[in-house]
């Protein structure tokens, strides 16, 4: 008998998805029944009917106006994304990273976190560049940035605002981590300099990394970004309280919303379904809002959060998938001439 192929697994032979697809699948399943369980059960500890008047009272023009300065916000993330792919000479076009953020935009709507619409901009980036460790450390940075931004934010809110009674463990836990983070930001050079020591893979691998940290106020107009974006979330979540009619300072949005965020970029839960709820819940009442108000706040937050993800459907039906181009492969010659001193061609 002769020797043929090995024949495809049975889970991939009859069409079922393979080990990976399927555990990506059970985590997507679990993260979302875990979202709709803590919604669930503040829906049924608050009243499902109270909060749906508060849902109902909210205007069509401050939910719209707050859509748009969100996507807005996602266009800043882009160029900030585009500006930490600069450091390691990663030279795509602006319109390319715009592309490709609100593809992994898209791609967060249907991915658990944050992971999956990281992975897409890698990946396309990746393939264009044809340098896939300087996209992954490129979209890490733009994370990394943007939460010790977000961080950032947060504490000096706490320390600076007084308008809203917020828990004290909540104002000093935030404080001690920014603390901490902004330690590690003075330290980065340092911290590039050891390791660019490590030996063989293991330096390769962090090789991208070291070149952030080794240049620490190359990150600050990325950094200043993130603080604008950060404000323009907490004013538009403050237009959507004001289309349902609450009374809450401006201010205590500045130090409420970037607080909620933290707890809603766990990756927990779908796009932070149930912890934001449960973090506005606590936060918004310092500020005298009520529970089903606050509810209802972190419900349309996050209709909008998906409405403007749904932006992405457009660059991602436009935009071809990345896959490597195919390999030219030149066939040699099959006679070559044989040329003398003067040039003339002595035969074939």
């Amino acid at each position: 008998m002769s020797k043929s192929a090995a024949p495809e697994p049975a889970a991939l032979a009859d069409g079922a998805p393979s080990p990976a697809r399927r555990s990506a699948m059970t985590t997507f399943a679990i993260r979302g029944l875990l979202g709709l369980g803590l919604l669930a059960l503040l829906l049924k500890l608050y009243g499902f009917a109270p909060i749906v008047h508060s849902l109902a009272r909210e205007q069509p023009r401050y939910f719209l106006l707050a859509l748009a300065i969100y996507v807005g916000g996602q266009v800043m993330s882009a160029y900030r994304w585009m500006l930490l792919a600069r450091i390691l000479a990663l030279r795509a076009r602006w319109r390319d990273h715009l592309r490709w953020y609100f593809i992994g935009m898209f791609t967060n709507l249907f991915v658990p976190g944050l992971v999956g619409g990281d992975a897409a901009r890698a990946v396309y980036l990746g393939f264009h560049e044809e340098r896939f460790a300087d996209a992954v450390a490129s979209v890490a940075a733009d994370r990394g940035i943007g939460l010790i931004a977000l961080i950032w934010f947060a504490a000096a809110a706490g320390a600076l605002i007084t308008t809203a009674a917020l828990p004290t463990i909540a104002v000093h836990t935030c404080a001690l981590i920014a603390i901490a983070s902004f330690a590690g930001y003075v330290a980065a050079p340092l911290c590039g300099r050891l390791a660019a020591r490590l030996p063989g893979k293991l330096g390769k691998l962090f090789a991208p990394v070291i070149r952030y940290l080794l240049r620490p106020l190359a990150l600050v107009p990325a950094l200043a970004l993130s603080v604008l974006l950060q404000v323009s979330l907490a004013y538009a979540q403050y237009l959507i309280a004001l289309g349902i009619g609450l009374n809450a300072p401006l201010s205590a949005f500045m130090v409420i919303v970037p607080m909620a965020n933290v707890v809603a970029a766990l990756p927990l839960t779908l796009n932070g379904l149930g912890l934001r709820e449960g973090a506005y819940l606590v936060l918004l009442a310092a500020a005298g809002v009520a529970h089903q108000d606050a509810i209802a706040l972190g419900l349309l937050w996050f209709s909008c959060t998906m409405l403007g993800g749904l932006a992405g459907l457009i660059p991602f039906l436009l935009t071809p998938l990345p896959w490597p181009a195919p390999k030219r492969v030149v066939a040699p010659p099959t006679s070559a001439a044989v040329v003398s001193l003067d040039g003339s061609t002595l035969g074939q």
